[in-house]
């Protein structure tokens, strides 16, 4: 039997206990004779698939690391990935015990794959994104129908660096270093007989080093033990939030103390002035990018800034500066990670820039760990949730981006 369908027979006996107890629970009574003799032969079989499942894994993970062909069955890591659920770790640390199933497989292939050991359980930043469908069916006549796919989330700041095409390197493990081209030879014109000029080529390179982003949050017992989809995204959500906004904030500005160093905060991007927002202006921000062979590829900007555009027009019966989401046919985005300057008057910032040149690198995937005995959390009976990632940013060509900090917002 290969590993998938070991843990279909696994998850088909659990069903069948949980549906022994179930019923029992809900006529108020213990497990009558015939119940408990069913649910004890259910317990040896889901116990002796748990070993066998324990030796697939092990084979698998052997085959992997021979380089040879995977079991039948055997799920990519990709898939892997895709099959985690954060409810499951942090039910698991609650509880006191280790994960199982593919929570587990994916820890220890991560920690197999960084070369490092975790605190906690490893799980996938994707798995931060995953998006749950749920569906709703009849419900039963009540005074009140709770509704948590309908769940109100908070405002939150639009989250774009990453979605404007940052190159992610992912799964480091040491410092990087990644050569840069610095300058070429010179040629040039010479007469008959006469001498060329000696130029030599130089090189630079570009760091990326280990920072660490985290949160914590308490969560009740309650919320955690729940199985609902809506919990398990609920769950992502919060987390995620807090992670992402950090590391999008850090892409964009940065610079702080511990923080990586952000496009905004890269010594040797070209700026430019919209202290007069005029059409002229912005096509002379154009021309810095054309200039050093950089793609103009998206601008990015704050929502004031965004406004501000919106009102302005190129000339007299022309169109406005933002058209349909694009200033000089380059689409713009628009967010409140993008700082402004406070001042007199304040003003807003305005990148226009590749973004392919700056890169995200990862060491670590979401590091969770759970801590069920701190002792505020323990009197509610709540539990501590420590969500953890290691990362840096870098800018392969500062000159690839301009900026203009002096578009006046109030």
């Amino acid at each position: 039997m290969n590993l998938a369908s070991i843990r279909e027979a696994k998850a088909s006996k659990v069903a069948e206990c949980r549906a022994l107890l179930a019923k029992a629970e809900s006529e108020k009574r213990s497990l009558n004779a015939d119940e408990s003799k069913s649910f004890d032969t259910l317990k040896v079989d889901i116990e002796r698939l748990e070993a066998d499942e324990t030796r697939a894994a092990f084979m698998a993970e052997a085959e992997r690391r021979m380089g040879g062909e995977p079991v039948q069955g055997d799920k990519s890591f990709a898939d892997l990935e895709r099959s985690v659920s954060l409810l499951s770790v942090i039910r698991a640390g609650m509880e006191g015990r280790s994960p199982s199933g593919a929570e587990a497989e994916y820890h220890a292939e991560a920690q197999r794959r960084s070369g490092r050991r975790a605190q906690g359980t490893l799980v996938p930043l994707a798995a931060l994104e995953k998006r749950v469908n749920t569906t709703t069916g009849a419900g039963a006549v009540v005074p009140t129908d709770h509704r948590p796919d309908q769940y109100i989330q908070p405002l939150r700041n639009k989250l774009l660096a990453r979605k404007l095409g940052v190159r992610v390197l992912s799964g480091l493990s040491g410092d990087v270093s990644i050569p840069k081209f610095g300058s070429g030879t010179t040629s040039g014109w010479v007469a008959e007989n006469g001498a060329l000029s000696t130029s030599d080529m130089s090189f630079d390179s570009v760091g990326l080093t280990p920072k660490h982003v985290g949160a914590l949050s308490e969560m009740s017992r309650q919320l955690i033990q729940q199985s609902s989809p809506d919990v398990e995204q609920l769950l992502r959500d919060d987390l995620s939030f807090g992670i992402a906004q950090a590391i999008d904030a850090a892409l964009i500005m940065g610079g702080g103390t511990n923080e990586p160093t952000g496009i905004l905060a890269t010594s040797g991007i070209q700026t430019a002035s919209l202290a007069t927002l005029t059409w002229t202006a912005v096509l002379a921000m154009l021309e810095k990018l054309d200039l050093v062979n950089a793609t103009a590829a998206n601008w990015l900007t704050s929502p004031r800034v965004r406004t501000k555009l919106a009102s302005v027009q190129t000339a007299d019966a022309l169109p406005f500066l933002l058209t349909h989401g694009r200033v000089a046919d380059i689409p713009l985005s628009s967010t409140n990670q993008v700082p402004e300057k406070a001042g007199s008057p304040n003003t807003g910032r305005l990148i226009l820039g590749d973004f392919a040149q700056a890169m995200l690198g990862i060491w670590s995937e979401l590091d969770i760990l759970v801590n069920p005995y701190d002792s505020t959390a323990y009197a509610r009976g709540g539990v501590l949730v420590r969500a953890m990632a290691t990362c840096d940013v870098a800018v392969r060509h500062p000159e690839a981006f301009v900026v203009a900090d002096d578009v006046a917002i109030a």
